[in-house]
C-alpha cells in the first residue's frame, strides 16, 4: 500500500505545481482551442475572393457582362480597373493582384470565332494553387444574355502565368520559407534571454549597470540581427544553387526587407521574455505563435482566399508582411520601394513590441 500512496502524492504534488503555472495551464487548452479553429475554419482549401484586376478595352454589352458573371464565380474580385494590360503586369509586380482579365478590343468577334481565345488571363503563377485557380477559370462560359445559353467555346482565356514559368512549387516555397525559419530562430533567441539571464543569476548585474532599458534592450537585439541576416544569406544561396530558385530583385532590398522583419520578431521575442518564468515557458509562447504564423501568413494557402477574420489575423503577424516582400523581390523582381507598405507595417510592430517590452521590464528583481 505504501506504492500507491507515494504514486497519489506525487502526482498530487505535480497537479498543483502545474495549477500554479498560469501560463502552461492556459497553453494546455489554448493550443489544441487555436489548431481546431485555424484547421477547421480559418483554412479553407476552396479559394474565393482572389484581388484581380480588369483592363476592358471593348467595353461592350457583352464585355460587361462576362466580368459580371466572373464575379458571380466568387473566385475573382476586382479591385483594379485599368486601361492597358501592361498596367496589370505592373499591378501583377508590385503584389497587389493575383489575377488579371485583360478583354481585347474585338472581343465580341473572338467570342463567335470558336478558333480563338476571347480574352486573356494574367495570373502570378509563383504560387501553384493561384495558377490551377487561373486553369479552372480559362473554361468560364461567355454568354450573349442572362437569357441565353452560353457560347460554346473550347477555351474562354488564354491563360498567361508569370514569375515562374516552369511550375515548380519550390520556387514559392522557398521565399516563404525563410520568414518561418526566421521567425522560429529569431523569436526562440530573444524569448529565452531575458528568462536565462534571471535563471542564470546574472540579472541582478544587469539591473545594477548603468544602462537604460532601452539601451539594455537593443543590445539584446542587434547581435542577434546580424545572425539572422547570416541566416538568410545561407538559405537564400542553398535555394538558389540546389533548388534553382531565381532572386530576380536586388539583394540589397531583400536584405533590407529581412533586417526590418529580424527586427520585428526580435522585439516580440523579448516582450515574450518579459512575461515567460521560465525558458520553457518562452520556447512554449514562441511555437504558439509560430503556428498561425504558418498558417495565416499566406505561406501554404492564398491569403485573398481566407476568411475575412482569419485575413485580420494573418495582417497582424510581421511573416505575413515579410512573405509578401521576399517573394516580391525574389520572385517578381519588385523593388523595396514598391513594398514600402509591407515594410511600414513591419516598422510600426517592432516600435510596437519593442516599447511593450521596455515597458514591462522591470529594473528590480522581483
Amino acid at each position: 500500500m505504501i506504492f500507491p500512496t507515494r504514486l497519489i502524492a506525487i502526482m498530487r504534488k505535480e497537479l498543483l505545481q502545474l495549477r500554479r503555472d498560469r501560463m502552461s495551464l492556459g497553453l494546455i487548452a489554448g493550443i489544441p482551442v487555436m489548431q481546431l479553429l485555424l484547421f477547421g475554419y480559418a483554412i479553407n482549401m476552396d479559394v474565393r475572393n482572389l484581388t484581380a484586376g480588369i483592363a476592358d478595352q471593348a467595353n461592350t454589352h457583352l464585355s460587361r457582362q462576362f466580368i459580371a458573371d466572373l464575379e458571380q464565380t466568387q473566385v475573382l474580385k476586382f479591385h483594379y480597373n485599368v486601361a492597358a494590360p501592361q498596367q496589370l503586369e505592373e499591378l501583377l509586380r508590385s503584389g497587389k493582384i493575383s489575377l488579371g482579365v485583360h478583354i481585347p478590343v474585338d472581343f465580341d468577334r473572338r467570342v463567335l470565332d470558336k478558333s480563338r481565345t476571347a480574352a486573356d488571363l494574367l495570373v502570378d503563377g509563383a504560387d501553384p494553387t493561384i495558377l490551377g485557380v487561373a486553369n479552372q477559370l480559362a473554361n468560364t462560359p461567355v454568354r450573349f444574355d442572362t437569357g441565353q445559353r452560353p457560347v460554346k467555346q473550347a477555351r474562354t482565356f488564354e491563360v498567361r502565368s508569370f514569375y515562374n514559368p516552369e511550375r515548380r512549387t519550390v520556387v514559392n516555397i522557398v521565399p516563404g520559407l525563410i520568414g518561418v525559419i526566421l521567425t522560429l530562430t529569431m523569436m526562440m533567441f530573444t524569448a529565452v534571454s531575458i528568462v536565462r539571464e534571471r535563471e542564470h543569476g546574472n540579472l541582478e548585474l544587469l539591473i545594477n549597470t548603468p544602462v537604460s532599458t532601452g539601451q539594455l534592450m537593443i543590445g539584446k537585439v542587434v547581435p542577434y540581427i546580424l545572425i539572422g541576416l547570416v541566416q538568410l544569406a545561407l538559405v537564400v544561396t542553398i535555394g538558389k544553387f540546389l533548388f534553382k530558385v531565381p532572386v530576380q530583385g536586388s539583394v540589397l532590398h531583400l536584405y533590407l526587407g529581412a533586417a526590418v522583419f529580424i527586427a520585428a520578431n526580435l522585439s516580440l521575442g523579448l516582450f515574450v521574455s518579459t512575461i515567460a518564468k521560465t525558458q520553457f515557458q518562452a520556447m512554449q509562447v514562441t511555437f504558439f505563435v509560430l503556428l498561425p504564423s504558418i498558417l495565416l501568413s499566406g505561406f501554404i494557402f492564398p491569403f485573398d482566399g481566407m476568411p475575412r477574420f482569419a485575413q485580420y489575423l494573418g495582417e497582424v503577424l510581421p511573416i505575413t508582411h515579410f512573405i509578401r516582400i521576399s517573394r516580391g523581390i525574389m520572385l517578381r523582381e519588385a523593388s523595396i520601394f514598391e513594398l514600402r507598405g509591407e515594410v511600414f507595417m513591419l516598422l510600426s510592430f517592432t516600435a510596437v513590441a519593442m516599447t511593450a517590452a521596455v515597458l514591462r521590464f522591470s529594473r528590480r528583481l522581483d
